[in-house]
């Protein structure tokens, strides 16, 4: 293949279609078109389908791909140098797989340039001078044909699964709403009351401590804290079921219910313990209404200041915060249901985690003898 660059001046008055490159050979993607009133670039380089494209900045991490179909004609600038294959000795779709292989492009990394591991530039001539055998074009071609089945069915597993995650969602959604129609509604206070247990640092014992994910997505093991470490800050004791929030990112929905895997463990002085009372509410439920939107609006308002991503949660705010609570019963079907969700959703993440897996290991089984 050869460097194959088509520069245009940038004209006034007009754009001109942008495309960027995944890391990890994910690809390209659409960016929004370049205003020539808006670009410091005085000149950008039109690609074509089936060329190989890489980013020099991002080339230490698999920026390269070929120009798929729907970015023909796109323009870059001068960061993403392009190249065309000689059609008479390779098949373009094979040379953008091979430079898809991690083996590929941790090889040309090896010649990179620059001042660390993110500063390193891979420029056109080290790709050029990459060796590797070529195998006769009908083999390319069968090589191509399965790789390509296989990131099809990827791609449609991964449709599949956005297609259930929005089916759950829905369900969920419904069977909430079904759930808490005439409910009553009581204050976070009587339902779920703040309940801090402070520990008394030991300088010589280790204290495991917990955070909790933005967005929902759950506790997260820190490091082990040493007492002696321990000066100004104060630990409280988590226990399986509690509501944990994060009393700075709460309204991001930094909190979680937690499970008998974190139950004995510790939070900070930056997290808030709320225990369920079990004659009236559980732990699941309440989790669900309070990231639900109508119940991040009151953990919001529960949340003033603007000083960054910090807000802090206000104990006595949370505590007025007033939930509906429906029949014990009814919170207890609703858990299940979100049981048999996750079940539903892990077991989409596992398959397509499986099938994932599959294009690399043809990946180096299809080019591994030929580097």
């Amino acid at each position: 293949m050869a460097l194959d660059l088509d520069p245009h001046r940038v004209e006034a008055g007009k754009t001109y279609p942008n495309i960027g490159i995944y890391s990890f050979g994910r690809g390209t993607f659409g960016k929004p078109a370049i205003d020539a009133a808006e670009t410091s670039a005085s000149t950008l380089y039109r690609v074509r389908v089936g060329q190989i494209i890489y980013s020099r900045l991002f080339a230490f991490e698999g920026a390269y791909t070929s120009v798929p179909a729907e970015h023909d004609g796109a323009f870059v600038s001068n960061e993403f140098p392009t190249f065309t294959v000689d059609a008479a000795k390779a098949d373009p779709a094979f040379i953008g797989w091979l430079f898809r292989r991690s083996d590929t492009w941790l090889r040309l990394r090896a010649g990179a340039v620059g001042m660390g591991d993110r500063r390193q530039r891979v420029h056109p001539e080290r790709i050029l001078e990459h060796r590797f055998s070529l195998p006769p074009l009908p083999e390319q071609r069968q090589i191509v044909a399965r790789l390509e089945a296989t990131a099809a069915a990827v791609a449609a597993r991964a449709e599949q699964a956005a297609v259930v995650e929005g089916d759950v969602v829905a369900m969920l959604a419904a069977a909430f709403a079904r759930l808490t129609a005439d409910a009553p509604r009581a204050p976070m206070s009587d339902v779920a009351p703040l309940v801090r247990r402070p520990v008394t640092i030991d300088p010589d014992a280790t204290y495991p401590e917990l955070g909790a994910r933005s967005f929902g997505r759950g506790l997260f093991t820190k490091p082990d804290v040493i007492g002696a470490d321990v000066t100004w800050q104060s630990l409280y004791r988590i226990e399986a079921g509690d509501l944990v929030f994060s009393n700075i990112k709460a309204w991001e929905g930094a909190f979680a219910v937690a499970g008998v895997e974190h139950a004995g463990k510790h939070g900070s002085h930056r997290y808030l313990t709320c225990v369920p009372d079990p004659d009236r509410a559980t732990a699941g439920y309440l989790w669900y209404y309070l990231q639900s939107e109508s119940g991040m609006l009151s953990i919001n308002e529960a949340s003033p200041g603007s000083a960054d991503r910090n807000r802090t949660l206000a104990t006595k705010r949370l505590a007025a915060i007033k939930v509906p609570v429906p029949p014990l019963d009814a919170q207890r079907w609703f858990d299940t249901l979100q049981a048999k969700a996750q079940a539903a959703r892990q077991a989409q993440a596992d398959a397509a985690t499986e099938l994932a897996a599959l294009l690399p290991a043809m990946l180096d089984e299809a080019f591994g003898e030929l580097t």
